[in-house]
């Protein structure tokens, strides 16, 4: 599967600090292999998103939207009943965020927690500013950039005075370093099904040497740490939770319960049904 960078594979100017474009697909797509280079706001219209960070899963229909900070993520697009998926993709660059932190005023050392993606709710307001992007977005160019700019500042400051500034900090820079985020990507997606391409994706890394980096700082390959972790979370399961293997087996990333008991008798020395229960 090829790699999909944006705004670039758009045909969009990513020297331009705020783009927007009106995606439509009548084609789903399954964790597809994304580069971000601008932050993204993403407002849905139809179908169904899920998005994949280094340490963040969401997933939305119609009722919500995304903003994505700029990286490497893993896209998946579900078509509606019509048959159709379409966005509206709202493209800005740092400046644009240090500009609008500017005259907030913020305060870049104060701590908190970052992340990549933010679901918000659409409400009536959000509507209106959606609709108001489609009719931008039939204008000339060298209008559009004058009037995103005012928009851009627009939801902003909509979404700093319903949900404060917490969002913001994320997008004003990350004080972890490379090794940091390794190890959060890999904490945050133990129970994930995701290969190990994909993960090495994630890291921004290519797989020989996620394995590499990964053995240097676990002490053994993603495979069997991967394996271990699955099947502590289902020995927890069936001690802890009374769940059955025929019930957890596939969450647990196992394809077939056969595989699944033969696993676990191989690192616990009995059959799931063995277990004793606590």
């Amino acid at each position: 599967m090829n790699i999909i960078t944006l705004p670039t594979d758009l045909n969009l100017d990513q020297s331009k600090p705020i783009q927007i474009f009106d995606y439509c697909s009548a084609q789903e797509i399954d964790r597809q292999q994304i580069v971000l280079n601008q932050h993204t706001f993403s407002f849905l219209l139809e179908g169904v998103k899920e998005v994949v960070f280094d340490r963040a899963i969401q997933s939305i229909n119609p009722s919500r939207f995304l903003l994505m900070k700029s990286g490497h993520c893993l896209m998946t697009e579900k078509l509606s009943e019509g048959k159709n998926y379409r966005s509206i993709l709202l493209f800005f660059s740092n400046e644009m965020v240090q500009r609008f932190a500017y005259k907030l005023e913020l305060d870049y050392s104060k701590s908190i927690e970052y992340q990549s993606i933010y679901s918000f709710e659409y409400d009536d307001f959000i509507h209106r500013f959606v609709s108001s992007l489609l009719d931008i977005n039939k204008l000339s160019k060298a209008i559009q950039n004058r009037l995103l700019e005012v928009k851009f500042e627009e939801i902003m400051w909509y979404l700093v005075e319903i949900y404060g500034l917490g969002f913001l900090h994320s997008f004003l820079g990350n004080n972890e370093d490379s090794m940091q985020k390794f190890t959060r990507t890999i904490e945050s997606n133990q129970l994930s099904k995701l290969t190990i391409k994909e993960l090495a994706f994630l890291c921004n890394m290519s797989v020989s040497t996620f394995k590499r980096v990964f053995e240097k700082q676990y002490s053994e390959s993603p495979m069997r740490w991967f394996q271990n972790k699955r099947l502590e979370h289902a020995h927890y399961l069936l001690n802890f939770e009374k769940k059955t293997a025929t019930e957890i087996y596939y969450e647990v990333g196992y394809e077939s319960l056969s595989s699944f008991i033969q696993a676990y008798k191989s690192k616990y020395g009995i059959t799931p049904k063995q277990q004793p229960k606590n």
